[in-house]
C-alpha cells in the first residue's frame, strides 16, 4: 500500500487482496470453530454412553431411575435367615437338653426294667442268665441304674435298689466277694439288702417294688412304705 499527496487532495492507494488469501483465512476459522464444537459432548451423547437417553427418546430410563425389588429382596433375606437359623436352633437345643436333668417320676405308676441296651426284661430270660445271689444293674426309676436281686432260692426279689451312693453320688458296685456294695470314691460301704454300715455315706440305697406285669416284664415301681431294713419312713421320698 502507498499514499500520494498533492497540495490539497491525499490519495490512498490500497493493494487488492488476492482471493486465494481470503479463502485461506476462511478455511482457517472454519477449522477453529470446528475444533471449539468438538470440545463439548451433547448431554444426548452421555446419555447414549450410560445405555439411556435423553429427552430426544431410545431407551425409556437410566441408572439413576432404577428402583429396587424391595418385596424381591426381602423374600431372599428371609429365605437366608431361615435356612441358617432353623439348623442352629435344632443343633442348639439338642446341646441345651444335656443340661436340663430328668423330670422326677411324680405319679404311683412304674417303668419296664432295661438292660444296658435298653431292650426290655422279661423275669423268665433274666433268671436264666443270672444265678442265685447275683445283683446287677438294670435301667429303672428315671433312667437310674438299679439292682435288680435274685435272693438264693433263684427267685427275683420284689425289691430293688437305686444304685447311686447316698453321699455324692456315685455307683456303687457289688463285691461278691465280700457280699457287700462298697463305694470306689470315698469307701462307702452297704450289706446285701443296701443299708449302709459304714460312712461317710449318711444313709442307706433307696428302695423300689419289683413286680412282673401280664406279659412277663419285670416293671420297677416305687417304694413308698417304711424301709424294712431301718423300719423309718423312706427318705427318698
Amino acid at each position: 500500500m502507498f499514499v500520494l499527496t498533492t497540495n490539497s487532495i491525499t490519495f490512498r492507494t490500497v493493494s487488492r487482496c488476492h482471493p486465494g488469501a481470503v479463502e485461506r483465512q476462511r478455511t482457517t476459522l472454519g477449522r477453529k470453530r470446528v475444533a471449539l464444537r468438538m470440545t463439548f459432548a451433547r448431554p444426548s451423547t452421555v446419555d447414549d454412553a450410560r445405555g439411556g437417553s435423553g429427552s430426544g427418546g431410545g431407551s425409556s430410563g437410566s441408572d439413576d431411575d432404577y428402583i429396587p425389588d424391595m418385596g424381591k429382596r426381602t423374600l431372599l433375606n428371609l429365605i437366608l435367615v431361615g435356612s441358617v437359623g432353623l439348623p442352629a436352633s435344632i443343633m442348639l437345643g439338642t446341646y441345651a437338653s444335656f443340661f436340663v436333668p430328668p423330670l422326677k417320676n411324680k405319679g404311683s405308676g412304674g417303668v419296664i426294667a432295661k438292660d444296658a441296651l435298653g431292650t426290655p426284661i422279661k423275669k423268665e430270660d433274666y433268671l436264666k442268665t443270672h444265678p442265685p445271689g447275683s445283683r446287677d444293674l438294670v435301667q429303672g426309676l428315671n433312667g437310674e441304674p438299679t439292682y435288680l436281686v435274685v435272693n438264693d432260692a433263684g427267685e427275683l426279689e420284689t425289691y430293688a435298689l437305686n444304685a447311686v451312693c447316698t453321699h455324692l453320688g456315685c455307683v456303687v458296685p457289688w463285691n461278691a466277694a465280700q457280699n457287700k456294695f462298697i463305694c470306689p470314691c470315698h469307701g462307702s460301704q452297704y450289706d446285701r439288702t443296701g443299708k449302709v454300715v459304714r460312712g461317710p455315706a449318711p444313709l442307706s440305697l433307696a428302695l423300689a417294688h419289683t413286680e412282673v406285669d401280664d406279659d412277663g416284664f419285670v416293671e420297677i415301681k416305687p417304694w413308698k412304705e417304711t424301709d424294712f431294713r431301718t423300719g423309718e419312713n423312706p427318705w427318698w421320698k
